[in-house]
């Protein structure tokens, strides 16, 4: 049903939902820098606080507005800057 997760020593957490195929998270992360990893396609919404990501094959840095989404690929790393406590919501492909 629900699976909690947490990373970075308790910086991130999530709460992940399952619903046949579909699949989401909601989440928080605590000021600091981060990588991912993707092992599916991820559609990350910021829901509030202030982001920048460098995605995989970018240059630069960008600013992420709150209710805006990016993508990023299968089998992808990313970098996240938070600069401001966010909240996030992440579906899978």
């Amino acid at each position: 049903m629900f699976d909690v997760n947490e990373y970075f020593d308790g910086k991130v957490k999530s709460i992940a939902f399952h619903n046949g195929n579909d699949k989401a998270t909601i989440g928080v992360m605590a000021v600091g820098d981060y990588e991912f990893s993707t092992s599916s396609s991820e559609y990350m919404t910021l829901v509030s606080g202030k982001m920048a990501v460098k995605l995989p094959d970018e240059e630069d840095w960008r600013d992420i507005a709150v209710n805006e989404t990016f993508v990023i690929a299968a089998d992808k790393s990313f970098l996240v800057n938070i600069k401001e406590e966010a909240s996030y919501l992440c579906t899978y492909k």
